[in-house]
């Protein structure tokens, strides 16, 4: 099982000498990925089920997974997750493009639907058809990655006579990693997705989310092209090593950790060494 770290773009690491710092750290101690979340914006005051205050710093993922991959060197660079309905995906398949390119092919591409209603309405995208509008979106995004000549026609995007270079250094586009513990949410990770992603599970809300998988394994196509699909999870509560075993013998491939929410740099360098792979998986 491999280890990954979450928030790297808030708290002390939405600041660039915290983000080095801990991202150098997690290389040295060899965690497998660094993760970002996303929320362009979020109501203000605070209303459920909105994650953090109006006035939590959040850096744009893929502005700050750049930065990090000038940094380091092996580390793979995760978005968990960019809300894929509110994005265009002509320009966003540029950047994904763009930040592989830069990191020489370490980018996992984790997207979502999102769930907040607000942020959704100021960004001027309705909430109601965000799934279909992201079913949409990954088509298009990955003809514009991989067709000789870009064409798409649907509800939400149509383009033809255009071209985008340079394409991701990953062949294809880099791997896509579905966020979301809903059916829908497991069906788009089995007949697109190369991995999935469930965000604070319990080890019964992660045994749930394998089944529910499973089960949509058995309704949907999946192409040979993806692969086995990846179980990654941000666990709930204290981790430690057998946690970590517990998590693994249910079927999760990486266990993304979730550091305190502390301002203090030199508490997250605590937690970073504390649950280093070295130290859970033994």
């Amino acid at each position: 099982m491999d280890i990954g770290l979450f928030n790297m773009n808030a708290g002390p690491c939405s600041w660039p000498d915290g983000a080095e710092r801990i991202a150098r750290l997690a290389e040295e101690l060899n965690y497998e990925s660094l993760w970002m979340g996303e929320h362009v914006v979020v109501p203000s005051p605070r209303v459920p089920p909105s994650p953090i205050e109006p006035t939590a710093r959040m850096l744009d993922p893929l502005v700050a997974l750049s930065f990090l991959a000038a940094v380091t060197e092996r580390i793979l660079l995760g978005t968990g997750i960019i809300i894929l309905p509110q994005r265009n995906p002509l320009i966003l398949a540029k950047q994904v493009a763009s930040l592989d390119v830069l990191s020489h092919g370490r980018l996992l591409l984790g997207i979502g639907v999102g769930y907040l209603e607000p942020e959704f309405r100021a960004i001027g995208v309705p909430l109601t058809d965000r799934g279909t509008r992201s079913d949409e979106y990954l088509v298009a995004m990955r003809r514009l990655w991989t067709d000789d000549e870009p064409a798409f026609d649907g509800k939400y995007a149509s383009f033809s006579g255009i071209d985008a270079h340079p394409r991701p250094a990953t062949p294809g586009g880099p791997p896509v990693i579905v966020g979301g513990n809903t059916p829908a949410a497991f069906r788009r990770a089995v007949s697109s997705g190369h991995g999935w992603y469930g965000f604070a599970l319990t080890p019964e809300d992660s045994e749930r989310a394998i089944a529910g998988l499973r089960a949509a394994a058995e309704r949907v196509e999946r192409a040979d092209t993806l692969g086995t699909l990846s179980i990654s999870v941000t666990p709930r509560g204290h981790v430690d090593a057998a946690a970590a075993a517990n998590y693994a013998d249910l079927g999760v491939d990486r266990l993304v950790l979730l550091p305190p929410r502390a301002d203090d740099i030199e508490v997250w360098v605590q937690y970073v060494s504390d649950h280093a792979p070295g130290q859970l998986l033994r």
